[in-house]
């Protein structure tokens, strides 16, 4: 079999990049964008308690029923990091320096079979005085599948420039 060589006439590192986070001067105060929504699985759960070792009893016994959470509660963490995880392969992919700062408020119990989504909105650009930076400070809501806010959580990252 030969290898299909194909023609171009510009250099591959020209070409825009699939995934590529937005540079700070690509952003505005006030700019919103919605991440995919994310079905928590028991699979989930199951792995990021052995990954941590948050070996808590109402996360590791199906059982459980002394809690007052209905269902098998996963930890604001797990939730935190899925929707991180959403915002890091979309907006920040490549040009995330740095998370600075982070203030986070859990509202509502996340439970195994809960779909989750966040909103992200840009609250505060400031650019720094040197390397073509900025500090971008978002607030982030966090929903489940009825539309009820589960998490909000304020993010100040480094941001890279063009």
């Amino acid at each position: 079999m030969t290898a299909t060589k194909i023609a171009s006439t510009v250099p591959l590192d020209s070409i825009a990049r699939m995934g590529q986070g937005v540079h700070w001067q690509d952003i505005a105060a006030g700019q919103q964008w919605r991440t995919f929504r994310r079905t928590i699985t028991e699979t989930d759960l199951v792995n990021f308690i052995n990954v941590t070792g948050m070996l808590e009893a109402i996360f590791i016994d199906a059982g459980f029923d002394e809690g007052a959470i209905k269902g098998r509660p996963v930890p604001g963490a797990l939730t935190y990091t899925l929707i991180e995880g959403f915002i890091l392969q979309s907006m920040i992919q490549g040009t995330g320096l740095a998370m600075l700062e982070l203030h986070q408020k859990i509202l509502a119990p996340v439970v195994v079979g809960d779909t989750i989504q966040a909103l992200v909105t840009v609250t505060d650009i400031r650019p720094t005085s040197k390397n073509n930076r900025a500090v971008v400070t978002s607030r982030i809501t966090v929903y489940n599948q009825r539309q009820e806010v589960v998490m909000e959580y304020t993010a100040v990252r480094l941001l890279a420039g063009r």
